[in-house]
């Protein structure tokens, strides 16, 4: 299953996602950089800064920076991680930023619920993403 992320909500998608690839699955996520979160812009950005810069260099928590992870990473939030079950079905999801050539041209899902049905503030993970690399 093939599924174009542009204009999803990122916590729609990823409990869609994890339903699907529990079932066995295999998901992948294309244009992961346009995924949006709705809300303020100052609030995603101090919440991820925070998370990125919770414990020590190299002793972890590790939280992402890229687009493609910060997905995966709200995925893995939504599976039996501690389990092996989880963690099987975690590799059966794959994200990508942009489109790449060998999807093209390929039937993709989309998400009912998208960005349209917003009224207020949003941010996409990919502005996320870039605000996370500058700092």
């Amino acid at each position: 299953m093939i599924i174009n992320a542009e204009n999803a909500i990122l916590g729609r998608l990823a409990s869609y996602v994890a339903k699907k690839a529990l079932l066995g699955e295999q998901v992948m996520i294309v244009n992961c950089e346009k995924i949006v979160l709705s809300g303020s812009k100052e609030f995603f950005f101090a919440r991820y800064k925070q998370r990125r810069g919770r414990g020590e260099p190299f002793h972890g928590p590790f939280f992402p920076t890229t687009a493609e992870g910060i997905v995966k990473r709200a995925i893995r939030g939504m599976l039996p991680w501690k389990k092996d079950k989880g963690r099987k079905t975690f590799r059966l999801i794959k994200c990508f930023t942009g489109m790449p050539k060998e999807f093209v041209g390929k039937e993709m899902e989309t998400i009912k619920k998208d960005v349209t049905s917003l009224r207020g503030k949003h941010v996409s993970i990919g502005r996320i993403s870039k605000y996370l690399k500058q700092t």
